[in-house]
C-alpha cells in the first residue's frame, strides 16, 4: 500500500509531490493522459515567478518533475479510470489495464481543460494565435486586432484585459445579449476598444495555410450569412471542463469541480482525500495558484497522516 498517492503531474500535482517527498512520504504520482498538464501544451510562459526572460511551458514542467524526483517522488504513467473512496482510507484507485492501487492518503490534482469549439482550423492554430488564456498569452498580441469568443463574465473579463494590448477587441457572441453580469456589461460597453459581433458563431479560423491567425469566418445565427472578421489572435472563453470524470459519484462536486470541505484548506468531504489545482478552482486557473494549492494539499496530507 502507498502512503500518499497524487493524481496529476501539472503544477499542483508536482508541487504537492515536492513538498510530500521532502517530508519523507515518498509519494507516488500518477501522470494520467497529459503528463505535465496544460503547460506542456503552451509555448512561452512569461508570468511564472523566477524566470525574467520567460520559459517554455514544457521546460518549466520538466523542472518541476526533476525537482520532485530529486527528493524521492515516484512517477508512474497510469490513467485512473475510477475510484473507491472510503472516509479515513484506504483509498482504492482503479487503473486502465493495470492492477488497482491502494493508498492511505490521496491528493487529486487532475486539472481542467479548456472548452474548445472543435474546429480543425482551431486545433491547427493553437499556440499560433489561438489561445484559451488571456492572462498567459495576451501580451504577445500588442497593437493588433483580437477576437474573444464567449458571452459570460469570463469572456468580458478576458476581453477587458486584452484591451491593454490589442488595437481593438471584438467579442463574438451567438446571441444578441450577453450572459455576463450587469456590472461587467457596463464596463465592457464603456470601453472604447471593445466591439461586439452579435448573433455570430465562428465557422472557421483563418489561415491554416499561413500557419497563423489572420481572421475568423463568422456565421450569422439569424440570417445564416457569413462574413470575415480580421484579427491576429482568437481567445476562447467558453468555459473549462474539470478532469474529474473518474471521481463522479465518489466525492462531492459542483458543476464538475471538486468541492473544498473547508475553503481555507485542501480537504474534501472524504477524510484523507485532498484536492489541489484547477480541478477545484474555476476562478483563477493559473500555474502559480495551482502550485500554491499543491503545497497546501501536501502539508494537509502530511499532517493528517501524522495524526493518524
Amino acid at each position: 500500500m502507498e502512503t500518499l498517492t497524487i493524481i496529476g503531474t501539472g503544477p499542483a500535482g508536482l508541487t504537492a509531490a515536492l513538498y510530500a517527498a521532502r517530508a519523507g512520504l515518498a509519494p507516488l504520482v500518477l501522470a494520467g493522459t497529459m503528463p505535465g498538464g496544460q503547460l506542456t501544451q503552451t509555448t512561452e510562459v512569461e508570468n511564472y515567478p523566477g524566470f525574467p526572460e520567460g520559459i517554455l511551458g514544457f521546460d518549466l514542467m520538466m523542472s518541476f518533475q526533476k525537482q520532485a524526483e530529486r527528493f524521492g517522488t515516484k512517477l508512474k504513467n497510469a490513467v485512473v479510470t475510477g475510484v473507491e473512496l472510503t472516509p479515513g482510507g484506504p483509498q482504492k484507485l482503479l487503473l486502465d489495464g493495470e492492477e488497482p492501487i491502494l493508498t492511505e492518503a490521496l491528493i487529486i490534482a487532475t486539472g481542467a481543460r479548456p472548452r474548445w469549439l472543435g474546429l480543425p482550423s482551431e486545433d491547427a492554430l493553437k499556440n499560433k494565435g489561438v489561445s484559451a488564456c488571456a492572462t498567459c498569452d495576451g501580451a504577445f498580441f500588442r497593437d493588433v486586432p483580437i477576437a474573444v469568443v464567449g458571452g459570460g463574465d469570463t469572456a468580458l473579463e478576458e476581453a477587458l484585459f486584452l484591451t491593454r494590448f490589442g488595437s481593438k477587441v471584438t467579442v463574438i457572441h451567438r446571441r444578441d445579449e450577453l450572459r455576463a453580469s450587469k456590472i461587467m456589461q457596463k464596463r465592457a460597453m464603456e470601453n472604447e476598444k471593445l466591439e461586439f459581433a452579435w448573433n455570430s458563431v465562428v465557422e472557421e479560423i483563418l489561415d491554416v495555410k499561413q500557419d497563423k491567425v489572420t481572421g475568423v469566418v463568422l456565421k450569422d445565427t439569424v440570417t445564416g450569412e457569413t462574413s470575415v472578421l480580421d484579427c491576429e489572435a482568437v481567445f476562447m472563453t467558453i468555459g473549462h471542463i474539470p478532469n474529474t470524470e473518474p471521481f463522479e459519484g465518489a466525492i462531492e462536486m459542483e458543476h464538475g469541480y471538486i468541492t473544498l470541505a473547508d475553503p481555507s484548506r485542501s480537504t474534501t468531504n472524504v477524510e484523507g482525500v485532498f484536492v489541489a489545482g484547477d480541478c477545484a478552482d474555476h476562478t483563477y486557473r493559473q500555474a502559480i495558484t495551482a502550485a500554491g494549492m499543491g503545497c497546501r494539499a501536501a502539508i494537509d496530507a502530511e499532517r493528517w497522516l501524522a495524526a493518524k
